[in-house]
C-alpha cells in the first residue's frame, strides 16, 4: 500500500476557509477508486511537544492499494478539479508518500 500525506497552509488560514477545503477534500477526493483509507481534518494544536510540527492547517491523508492506484489518482479528473478550485489559497503543499503495510 502507498500513504500520500499532503499538508496544506492556507494563505487565508480563517476557520471557514479551513473547514471549506476540508469538506472539499471529502467532496472531490474521498470517492476515488483504489482508496483504501481516506481522512481528512485540521490541525490539533493541543500538540505542543518539541518535536510536532505545527506548520500546517489541513491535513489529507490517502492510502492507496497499489503504486498504480495512486498514479492514478494523480490525473484523476477529481483531483485535478480539486487542486484547480482550491490552489490560490495555498501558501504551501507539502507532500509524503510512503509504502506501508
Amino acid at each position: 500500500m502507498l500513504s500520500h500525506m499532503v499538508y496544506f497552509t492556507l494563505k487565508d488560514a480563517s476557520p471557514a476557509a479551513v473547514d471549506h477545503l476540508v469538506d472539499e477534500c471529502q467532496r472531490l477526493l474521498k470517492p476515488l477508486p483504489g482508496t483504501t483509507f481516506f481522512a481528512a481534518g485540521k490541525l490539533a494544536p493541543e500538540f505542543q511537544r518539541p518535536v510536532n510540527d505545527l506548520n500546517y492547517h489541513v491535513a489529507l491523508n490517502v492510502v492507496f492499494d497499489s503504486k498504480e492506484s495512486h498514479d492514478r489518482y494523480q490525473t484523476a479528473e477529481e483531483h485535478l478539479a480539486f487542486i484547480a478550485a482550491n490552489r490560490d489559497n495555498w501558501a504551501q503543499v507539502r507532500i509524503f508518500d510512503a509504502y506501508v503495510d
